[in-house]
């Protein structure tokens, strides 16, 4: 036992959840964001502009999902070069096999394939063929016995939390917005658990809108000790920039906490508000503003099959007031309570900008 934890130490093999369920959970978010959210973003941009090019170039990116999402991970595992390189194939393996719950098989079957191509990494004079062979051939195999299985999983689990919201959207409209928007600021990613879940529609609404408060929130409400820089580093940065804050004094927390649960049945009962872009942007919040142009697409796609007429003033209306409006004056209000009442105190937000 002693001789195998010192061989995965000396490979920086480590079981552990943070670099499984964080390092590598953030970095497969990073790589669809690399890949499948740029792409349809161009793709978009491309349509509307009538500029044939863009939406040539969206559509390569798109097609390195898989690809993109499974080197993110590597790279996150520290994977040595042969075994970074050779997840290119376990990635699109994985994904394409995976279906709609593609991005979690991704995730599962690239962690798998890493850890035992840095096992064989430089452990035989022929390592240019056998730590390829090793990578590709166990990330294969994972794919193609259980891609399918978990992809499934992760689309039946998915279309669950969709019903539900459909069906309860005030009370799931409470939980999905605060549950993703505590994610959102937690060091875990938001983006990565939607795509892997799937989450569009109502619940991808009410995703957006959990996430938006806490970025928006945090911005506003610390405004008077961060300013302008903090303002726009967490309001299209992320609010996770508040965690060490947070840990220090956790009901620093409450005012975006209990502001997505008064305005994510807002977005899910008064605004009907749905994501029907990509999945992933119904966990990015306003970052770059890729949960609003998420929306966009979302209603341009509706248009395309049918579904939809066209924007409305109304559609316009709901997206501002869930994004920006409503996250910044309920927070705003209710963070100014917990100051009056000593729950807040100067200096309790201030970021090292």
């Amino acid at each position: 036992m002693e001789k195998l934890k010192q061989f995965l130490k000396r490979k920086d093999i480590i079981i552990s959840g943070k670099r499984y369920g964080i390092d590598a959970l953030g970095a497969m978010a990073q790589g669809l964001f690399a890949s499948l959210l740029i792409g349809t973003i161009l793709s978009t941009l491309g349509e509307q502009l009538g500029i044939e090019l863009l939406v040539t170039i969206g559509g390569y990116a798109k097609a390195v999902t898989g690809e993109a999402m499974a080197i993110a991970i590597g790279y996150s595992l520290h994977c040595p070069p042969l075994v970074l390189f050779s997840l290119a194939t376990v990635g699109h393996a994985a994904n394409t096999l995976g279906g709609a719950g593609g991005p979690l098989a991704v995730l599962i079957i690239a962690v798998i394939a890493a850890e035992f191509g840095k096992a064989v990494s430089k452990e035989t004079k022929i390592d240019i063929i056998v730590t390829p062979l090793v990578t590709i051939v166990v990330g294969a195999l994972l794919a193609m016995v259980c891609a399918p299985a978990i992809g499934s999983a992760a689309s039946a689990v998915g279309k669950a939390i969709m019903w539900a919201t459909e069906l309860q959207p005030f009370l799931m409209g409470i939980i999905i917005s605060v549950i993703v928007g505590i994610a959102l600021t937690l060091p875990i990613s938001s983006a990565a658990i939607c795509a892997a879940l799937g989450l569009t529609g109502l619940a991808g609404g009410a995703a957006l809108a959990g996430c938006c408060t806490q970025m928006v929130g945090f911005a506003v409400m610390s405004f008077r000790e961060n300013g302008w820089g903090g303002f726009f580093a967490q309001g299209i940065g992320t609010s996770m920039l508040q965690m060490g804050n947070i840990v220090r004094k956790p009901r620093i927390w409450l005012p975006p906490i209990i502001a997505s649960a008064i305005i994510g049945p807002i977005a899910t009962c008064v605004f009907r508000l749905k994501m029907n872009g990509a999945a992933v942007a119904s966990g990015m919040g306003t970052c770059g503003l890729v949960g609003q142009i998420g929306v966009y697409t979302g209603w341009l796609n509706d248009i395309a099959e049918g579904t939809k007429t066209a924007i409305t003033v109304g559609d316009w209306a709901g997206l501002v007031c869930i994004s920006f409006v409503l996250p910044a004056i309920i927070t705003y209000v209710i963070g100014m309570g917990f100051r009056k009442i000593g729950w807040i105190r100067e200096n309790d937000l201030k970021l090292d900008l």
